[in-house]
Protein backbone atom coordinates (compact mmCIF):
# COMPACT_ATOMS: atom_id res chain seq x y z
CA UNK A 1 0.00 0.00 0.00
CA UNK A 2 1.58 3.14 -0.67
CA UNK A 3 1.00 6.34 0.58
CA UNK A 4 2.36 9.48 2.14
CA UNK A 5 2.70 10.09 5.53
CA UNK A 6 2.82 14.13 5.41
CA UNK A 7 0.25 15.63 2.42
CA UNK A 8 2.81 16.62 -0.47
CA UNK A 9 3.07 19.93 -0.93
CA UNK A 10 2.35 19.39 -5.15
CA UNK A 11 -1.23 18.33 -3.36
CA UNK A 12 -1.56 21.47 -2.05
CA UNK A 13 -0.79 23.37 -5.04
CA UNK A 14 -3.17 22.01 -7.20
CA UNK A 15 -5.92 22.03 -4.64
CA UNK A 16 -5.25 25.52 -2.22
CA UNK A 17 -8.48 25.59 -1.90
CA UNK A 18 -8.73 23.14 0.16
CA UNK A 19 -8.14 23.00 3.91
CA UNK A 20 -4.61 20.90 4.51
CA UNK A 21 -3.41 22.62 7.63
CA UNK A 22 -4.46 25.53 9.76
CA UNK A 23 -1.77 28.75 10.30
CA UNK A 24 -0.77 28.98 14.23
CA UNK A 25 0.99 31.05 16.02
CA UNK A 26 1.11 28.71 19.07
CA UNK A 27 0.99 25.16 19.76
CA UNK A 28 -2.56 23.90 18.21
CA UNK A 29 -2.99 20.38 17.01
CA UNK A 30 -6.46 19.12 15.20
CA UNK A 31 -7.21 15.71 15.58
CA UNK A 32 -9.41 13.93 13.25
CA UNK A 33 -10.80 10.68 13.42
CA UNK A 34 -12.06 9.21 9.97
CA UNK A 35 -14.94 6.63 9.50
CA UNK A 36 -17.23 5.87 12.42
CA UNK A 37 -19.04 6.06 14.49
CA UNK A 38 -17.57 2.32 15.39
CA UNK A 39 -19.00 0.47 19.17
CA UNK A 40 -15.46 -0.05 20.13
CA UNK A 41 -12.96 2.61 18.79
CA UNK A 42 -14.99 5.35 18.72
CA UNK A 43 -16.27 5.18 22.88
CA UNK A 44 -12.54 4.65 23.38
CA UNK A 45 -11.48 7.60 21.20
CA UNK A 46 -13.77 9.65 23.49
CA UNK A 47 -12.66 8.28 26.46
CA UNK A 48 -8.72 8.80 25.51
CA UNK A 49 -9.81 12.77 24.66
CA UNK A 50 -11.74 13.57 27.75
CA UNK A 51 -8.37 12.39 30.00
CA UNK A 52 -6.19 15.66 27.97
CA UNK A 53 -8.87 18.02 28.19
CA UNK A 54 -8.54 17.45 24.10
CA UNK A 55 -11.54 18.22 21.39
CA UNK A 56 -11.77 16.21 18.06
CA UNK A 57 -13.33 16.22 14.60
CA UNK A 58 -14.95 12.97 13.73
CA UNK A 59 -16.06 12.61 10.11
CA UNK A 60 -18.66 10.13 10.44
CA UNK A 61 -19.97 7.39 7.63
CA UNK A 62 -23.32 8.35 7.13
CA UNK A 63 -24.52 4.78 7.50
CA UNK A 64 -22.62 4.06 10.59
CA UNK A 65 -24.50 7.02 12.04
CA UNK A 66 -27.66 5.22 11.22
CA UNK A 67 -25.83 2.48 13.13
CA UNK A 68 -24.70 3.59 16.09
CA UNK A 69 -26.64 6.68 17.28
CA UNK A 70 -26.26 7.16 20.80
CA UNK A 71 -22.01 7.36 19.70
CA UNK A 72 -22.76 9.99 17.67
CA UNK A 73 -25.15 11.85 20.16
CA UNK A 74 -21.84 11.35 22.85
CA UNK A 75 -19.50 12.62 20.74
CA UNK A 76 -21.42 15.74 19.90
CA UNK A 77 -22.27 15.97 23.71
CA UNK A 78 -18.44 15.93 24.78
CA UNK A 79 -17.95 18.84 22.67
CA UNK A 80 -16.52 17.78 19.49
CA UNK A 81 -17.61 18.13 16.17
CA UNK A 82 -18.50 15.91 12.80
CA UNK A 83 -18.18 15.94 9.22
CA UNK A 84 -19.43 14.00 6.42
CA UNK A 85 -17.81 11.04 5.17
CA UNK A 86 -20.35 10.08 2.43
CA UNK A 87 -23.18 7.24 3.62
CA UNK A 88 -21.41 4.23 2.12
CA UNK A 89 -17.38 5.82 2.07
CA UNK A 90 -17.30 5.95 -1.49
CA UNK A 91 -14.14 6.84 -3.25
CA UNK A 92 -14.98 9.86 -5.45
CA UNK A 93 -12.26 9.02 -8.80
CA UNK A 94 -14.72 5.43 -8.72
CA UNK A 95 -17.90 7.03 -8.47
CA UNK A 96 -20.13 9.01 -11.22
CA UNK A 97 -20.67 12.37 -10.04
CA UNK A 98 -24.39 11.82 -10.20
CA UNK A 99 -24.28 8.78 -7.30
CA UNK A 100 -21.11 10.43 -5.35
CA UNK A 101 -23.01 13.77 -4.82
CA UNK A 102 -26.17 12.04 -3.88
CA UNK A 103 -24.20 9.72 -1.76
CA UNK A 104 -23.44 13.17 0.57
CA UNK A 105 -26.44 14.07 0.38
CA UNK A 106 -27.57 10.97 2.09
CA UNK A 107 -25.29 11.45 4.86
CA UNK A 108 -25.96 15.24 5.41
CA UNK A 109 -29.54 13.90 6.79
CA UNK A 110 -28.03 12.48 9.26
CA UNK A 111 -24.80 14.05 9.98
CA UNK A 112 -25.38 18.47 10.80
CA UNK A 113 -22.19 19.96 9.38
CA UNK A 114 -20.69 21.89 7.01
CA UNK A 115 -17.52 19.84 6.94
CA UNK A 116 -16.75 17.26 4.33
CA UNK A 117 -13.75 14.44 3.90
CA UNK A 118 -13.49 12.68 0.91
CA UNK A 119 -12.85 8.92 1.43
CA UNK A 120 -9.75 7.99 0.36
CA UNK A 121 -9.03 11.93 0.46
CA UNK A 122 -10.14 10.78 -3.75
CA UNK A 123 -12.25 14.11 -5.30
CA UNK A 124 -12.85 15.10 -8.57
CA UNK A 125 -12.56 18.75 -9.69
CA UNK A 126 -15.80 18.87 -10.66
CA UNK A 127 -17.43 17.36 -7.63
CA UNK A 128 -15.05 19.73 -5.43
CA UNK A 129 -16.59 22.61 -7.42
CA UNK A 130 -20.45 21.42 -6.40
CA UNK A 131 -19.64 20.25 -2.89
CA UNK A 132 -18.22 23.92 -2.21
CA UNK A 133 -20.74 25.65 -4.33
CA UNK A 134 -18.44 26.87 -6.54
CA UNK A 135 -20.20 25.33 -9.79
CA UNK A 136 -23.12 27.19 -11.69
CA UNK A 137 -26.29 26.05 -10.41
CA UNK A 138 -27.81 25.22 -13.60
CA UNK A 139 -24.82 22.29 -13.76
CA UNK A 140 -26.24 20.65 -10.63
CA UNK A 141 -29.69 20.76 -11.77
CA UNK A 142 -29.29 16.79 -12.27
CA UNK A 143 -29.05 16.30 -8.82
CA UNK A 144 -32.02 15.16 -6.66
CA UNK A 145 -31.68 18.15 -3.97
CA UNK A 146 -29.39 21.62 -3.88
CA UNK A 147 -25.92 20.80 -2.04
CA UNK A 148 -24.72 22.37 0.74
CA UNK A 149 -21.78 24.20 0.81
CA UNK A 150 -19.46 22.20 2.43
CA UNK A 151 -16.07 23.74 3.56
CA UNK A 152 -13.48 20.32 1.89
CA UNK A 153 -10.87 19.09 4.71
CA UNK A 154 -8.17 17.60 3.80
CA UNK A 155 -4.68 16.30 5.88
CA UNK A 156 -1.24 17.25 7.04
CA UNK A 157 -0.36 13.70 8.86
CA UNK A 158 -1.44 10.71 7.75
CA UNK A 159 -0.90 8.12 11.09
CA UNK A 160 -1.02 4.79 8.75
CA UNK A 161 -3.61 2.85 11.41
CA UNK A 162 -5.37 2.00 8.61
CA UNK A 163 -1.92 0.45 6.77
CA UNK A 164 -2.49 -2.84 8.31
CA UNK A 165 1.06 -3.62 7.39
CA UNK A 166 2.41 -1.33 9.62
CA UNK A 167 3.35 -1.53 13.02
CA UNK A 168 1.42 0.44 15.97
CA UNK A 169 4.71 1.40 16.95
CA UNK A 170 5.61 3.17 13.38
CA UNK A 171 2.22 4.14 13.69
CA UNK A 172 3.34 6.19 16.75
CA UNK A 173 6.53 7.32 14.64
CA UNK A 174 4.53 8.81 12.03
CA UNK A 175 2.52 11.29 13.84
CA UNK A 176 4.92 12.75 16.62
CA UNK A 177 8.10 13.00 13.97
CA UNK A 178 5.67 14.63 11.37
CA UNK A 179 3.33 16.68 13.33
CA UNK A 180 3.72 20.88 13.94
CA UNK A 181 1.65 23.75 14.93
CA UNK A 182 -1.25 23.66 12.67
CA UNK A 183 -1.53 20.80 11.51
CA UNK A 184 -4.33 17.99 11.02
CA UNK A 185 -3.94 15.10 11.58
CA UNK A 186 -5.97 11.80 10.80
CA UNK A 187 -6.53 8.73 12.50
CA UNK A 188 -9.60 6.68 12.41
CA UNK A 189 -12.37 4.82 14.52
CA UNK A 190 -12.55 1.86 12.84
CA UNK A 191 -12.04 -2.26 13.23
CA UNK A 192 -9.22 -2.09 10.83
CA UNK A 193 -7.06 0.45 12.48
CA UNK A 194 -7.99 -0.38 16.20
CA UNK A 195 -4.57 -2.05 16.76
CA UNK A 196 -2.30 0.82 15.74
CA UNK A 197 -4.79 3.56 16.50
CA UNK A 198 -5.53 2.24 20.16
CA UNK A 199 -1.93 2.00 20.71
CA UNK A 200 -0.42 5.21 19.45
CA UNK A 201 -3.51 7.30 20.49
CA UNK A 202 -3.13 7.64 23.73
CA UNK A 203 0.79 7.98 23.41
CA UNK A 204 0.42 11.04 20.77
CA UNK A 205 -2.19 12.67 23.53
CA UNK A 206 0.44 12.03 26.46
CA UNK A 207 3.58 13.43 24.60
CA UNK A 208 2.33 16.49 23.12
CA UNK A 209 0.25 17.33 26.03
CA UNK A 210 3.61 17.06 27.76
CA UNK A 211 4.88 19.88 25.03
CA UNK A 212 2.32 22.04 25.56
CA UNK A 213 0.08 21.42 22.64
CA UNK A 214 -3.43 21.42 22.78
CA UNK A 215 -5.88 19.76 20.63
CA UNK A 216 -8.86 21.60 19.36
CA UNK A 217 -11.68 21.67 17.00
CA UNK A 218 -11.20 22.47 13.08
Amino acid sequence: MFYTVKAPWIFKKLRPSLLWQKPADTKVLYLTFDDGPHPTATPFVLDQLKQYNAKATFFCIGKNVVEQPAIYSRILEEGHRTGNHTFNHLNGWKTDNKTYLNNILEASKYIDSNLFRPPYGRVTKFQQKIITGTKDSLQTSNFEHPIPNFNIIMWTVLSGDFDVQLSPQRCLQNVILNSKAGDIIVFHDSTKAWERMSFALPKVLEHFSREGYRFELL
